[in-house]
C-alpha cells in the first residue's frame, strides 16, 4: 500500500505518514455513501439541522487540537490556524439553518397547481487543496450536507491531517456512518474516480486552473455538474486620492498571508504613477516589519512555504533578471522559509502575469482610471481584488469595471461564509458560500397537479 510521508514545513521533521485510498476503497466508499444519503435525505429537515449543529459543536470543542494539527502539517501560524478551525464551525452553524429553508415555489399556471422542489443530488465529491485544508473543505461539505447529500472528501496529499480528524469528529458528533467520508490519496486515483463514477453526482474542486480543466473535461463525459475555484493573479489598485498610509500598511497582509499561498492573494499591486514613489516609501517598512517566523509564536504573521517542492517552484520565479525593490526577512536554517519580496517588473514579465503562489508581489504603475481597469483585467484570471480610493463614484465605477468575482473597496476582504465567493474567467466556475450555496447541490424538480 502506498503512502505519503508528512513533513513539518517549519523544521523539515517527519510527523507521520498517511496511507493512500485505493480505487477499490473509493468504490466501496461511494457505495456506502449512496445508502447513507438516502436515509439522510429522508430525515425531517429539523433533524438534519440539529445534526449539523451537533457537528459544529463538536468541532468547537476541538478548535485547538485542529489548529495545532494544521500548524504541524501546513506551517500555518497558530492564530491563523485557530481562525481556520473556527471557520469550519461557523460554516456548519450557518448552513444548519438551510435544511428548513430550502423552499420551492408555487407558480401560477392554468388548469392546476405547479410547485417546485429542491432535491439533493446524491453523493458529492469534494477535492480540496493544501493551502487552506480546513475552510475550503467546509465550504464544500457544509452546504452539500445541508442540502441532503452525502459527501466524499479528498484532502491534498501534503496536508490531510485536519480533514481526517474532521471525518472522525463527524462520527463522534453522531452523523451517520458513510455520510461524510474522508479519502486521502492521489488525485489520479481518488479524484479521478470522483469524476468517472456514475454515482458521484457532482464534483467540487479547488486547485490549479490546469487540473480544474482536466476535472471539468472529465465531468463533461457524464454531463456531471462541477464547481471550480481555481487560480488567481488579483489586483490591489491604489489611486492617488487614497489613504496611502492605510493602503500601504494593509498591502503586506493581502499578499503575504499564508506565505502568499492563497488564490485570493493581491499579487499585483497597481499604483497610480503620480504617487508611486511615495507609496513605495510607505510600503517598504510595512514589508520589512511583517513578522515571519515560528508558526507556534502568537505574534507570527507568516510561516514557511508548505513543502520543498513548492519552495523550489516559487524560487524559480526569482532569478537574477527579476527587478527586486526590497525584501522582508525570514528565518535561516531548516524549513521552507522565504522572505516577503516586492518586485518592480514590466507589465509583460512572467512574474507579473503568472500565479506564483508564494510571498511575492509585483508593483505596477498605471496612469489613470481607465488604465487601471485595463491593467487589472489584463489577465486570464479574475478571482478577487481591492480598490483604494476616497472617491465613492470611482470606487463604484472601478468595482463594476474590474472582471473579478470578489472585490473590496478600502479593505482586503474577499471571503465571508455568508456571501458568495467565486471567480470570473479561468479563476473558476460557479459560486461557493452565501445563502444560495445549498441550491448548487440540488436539482430543481417541477411538479404540476391538475385540477381534474
Amino acid at each position: 500500500m502506498s503512502e505519503t510521508t508528512l513533513i513539518n514545513p517549519a523544521d523539515e521533521t517527519v510527523i507521520g505518514a498517511v496511507a493512500h485510498t485505493t480505487l477499490e476503497e473509493v468504490d466501496s466508499a461511494v457505495a456506502r455513501a449512496v445508502v447513507a444519503q438516502r436515509a439522510w435525505a429522508a430525515l425531517a429537515p429539523v433533524d438534519r439541522a440539529r445534526a449539523l449543529r451537533r457537528f459544529a459543536a463538536t468541532v468547537d470543542v476541538h478548535i485547538e487540537e485542529l489548529a495545532q494539527l494544521e500548524v504541524r502539517n501546513s506551517g500555518h501560524p497558530i492564530g491563523a490556524a485557530r481562525w481556520e478551525a473556527g471557520n469550519v464551525r461557523d460554516v456548519l452553524d450557518y448552513y444548519s439553518g438551510a435544511p428548513e429553508r430550502l423552499i420551492g415555489q408555487q407558480i401560477p399556471v392554468a388548469g392546476g397547481l405547479d410547485i417546485t422542489f429542491h432535491e439533493p443530488l446524491g453523493v458529492v465529491g469534494v477535492i480540496v487543496p493544501w493551502n487552506f485544508p480546513m475552510p475550503i473543505a467546509a465550504w464544500g461539505f457544509g452546504p452539500a450536507l445541508a442540502a441532503g447529500n452525502a459527501v466524499l472528501l479528498k484532502p491534498a496529499d501534503w496536508t490531510p491531517l485536519t480533514a481526517i480528524r474532521l471525518g472522525e469528529l463527524a462520527l463522534e458528533s453522531g452523523l451517520p456512518e458513510g455520510l461524510f467520508q474522508v479519502l486521502p490519496g492521489r488525485g489520479s486515483v481518488v479524484g479521478d474516480r470522483f469524476v468517472t463514477h456514475e454515482h458521484v453526482r457532482k464534483v467540487v474542486f479547488t486547485g490549479s486552473t490546469e487540473v480544474g480543466k482536466h476535472v471539468m473535461a472529465g465531468c463533461a463525459a457524464q454531463v456531471k455538474p462541477v464547481t471550480l475555484e481555481l487560480g488567481g493573479k488579483s489586483a490591489n489598485i491604489v489611486f492617488a486620492d487614497a489613504d496611502l498610509e492605510a493602503a500601504a500598511s494593509g498591502a503586506p497582509g493581502s499578499v503575504f498571508d499564508n506565505a502568499g499561498q492563497d488564490c485570493c492573494a493581491r499579487s499585483r499591486l497597481l499604483v497610480e504613477r503620480s504617487v508611486l514613489d511615495r507609496f513605495l516609501e510607505l510600503l517598504e517598512p510595512a514589508v520589512r516589519g511583517f513578522r515571519v517566523g515560528d508558526p507556534n509564536d502568537e505574534a507570527t504573521e507568516m510561516g514557511p512555504l508548505v513543502s520543498k517542492g513548492h519552495f523550489e517552484n516559487v524560487a524559480a520565479f526569482l532569478d537574477d533578471d527579476v527587478a527586486v525593490a526590497f525584501r522582508g526577512s525570514a528565518p535561516e536554517g531548516p524549513g521552507y522559509w522565504m522572505a516577503p519580496t516586492v518586485l518592480l517588473p514590466n507589465r509583460d514579465d512572467r512574474v507579473a502575469r503568472e500565479e506564483i503562489f508564494g510571498p511575492v508581489v509585483s508593483v505596477l504603475p498605471f496612469d489613470d482610471e481607465a488604465d487601471a481597469i485595463a491593467l487589472a483585467n489584463d489577465s486570464i484570471f479574475g478571482l478577487s481584488g481591492s480598490i483604494w480610493t476616497r472617491d465613492l463614484g470611482r470606487g463604484i465605477r472601478v468595482a463594476r469595471g474590474v472582471e473579478s468575482g470578489a472585490l473590496s473597496v478600502n479593505s482586503h476582504s474577499s471571503v465571508r461564509y455568508a456571501t458568495p465567493f467565486g471567480g470570473f474567467k479561468q479563476s473558476g466556475l460557479g459560486r461557493e458560500l452565501g445563502p444560495d450555496a445549498p441550491l448548487a447541490f440540488t436539482e430543481t424538480k417541477n411538479v404540476f397537479f391538475s385540477h381534474g
